[in-house]
C-alpha cells in the first residue's frame, strides 16, 4: 500500500474539534466520528500521476471513551481495501492510538485550532495536518509524507460528516 494512501486517511480522527458556527464551542474530537464520515482529496506522489482518493468511515465511541474507526477505501485506480484506527485521549489535546497501516503508533497534538498527526508507514515519515471548519461538520486535510527527509507524496483534501 502506498503511505500517501494511509496518510490521506489520518485526519478523520479529529475533524471534530471543529468549532461550532453557532456556539463557538469546541466539539469532541472523537464523537465527530461516531457515525459516518466521508473524506476525498487529490493524492500527488512524485514521478506519479495525481489520483484522487477517498474512503467512507464508520466510528463507534467504546465504553472507555476511545474511538474505533473503520474505514474503506477507494482510491482511483486502486483495489478497495479496509483500515481500522482505535485512538485515545491521553491529556488535555493529546491523542494516540493505532492505525491498521501504520508501523508504529500514531500521535495527535492540538496545535492552535488545528490538530498535527504524525507516524510512520513503509519507512517514511508522514506528518499531517487538520484544520477543523466552522461548520463542526468538516476539516481541510494537508499531508506531506516524507523519505529521507525529502517530501515524497502530497495529499490537499476534505473530510465531511454527512
Amino acid at each position: 500500500m502506498h503511505p500517501l494512501r494511509l496518510a490521506f486517511m489520518a485526519p478523520l480522527l479529529i475533524a471534530a474539534a471543529a468549532t461550532s458556527a453557532a456556539s463557538q464551542q469546541p466539539l469532541d474530537p472523537l464523537r465527530f466520528f461516531e457515525g459516518r464520515t466521508e473524506t476525498e482529496g487529490l493524492i500527488k506522489v512524485v514521478f506519479q500521476k495525481p489520483y484522487r482518493g477517498r474512503s467512507i468511515g464508520n466510528g463507534r465511541i467504546e465504553p472507555d471513551g476511545s474511538l474505533t474507526l473503520v474505514q474503506r477505501v477507494l482510491d482511483e485506480g486502486k483495489p478497495p481495501h479496509e483500515r481500522r484506527w482505535s485512538v485515545r485521549q491521553v491529556g488535555p489535546g493529546r491523542f494516540t492510538g493505532t492505525m491498521s497501516d501504520a508501523t508504529g503508533p500514531v500521535t495527535i497534538r492540538q496545535v492552535g485550532n488545528r490538530y498535527r498527526f504524525r507516524f510512520t508507514m513503509d519507512r517514511m515519515a508522514v506528518d499531517e495536518w487538520l484544520t477543523p471548519q466552522a461548520d463542526g461538520k468538516s476539516a481541510k486535510i494537508n499531508i506531506q509524507v516524507r523519505r529521507f527527509g525529502l517530501v515524497v507524496a502530497t495529499t490537499e483534501g476534505m473530510i465531511r460528516k454527512p
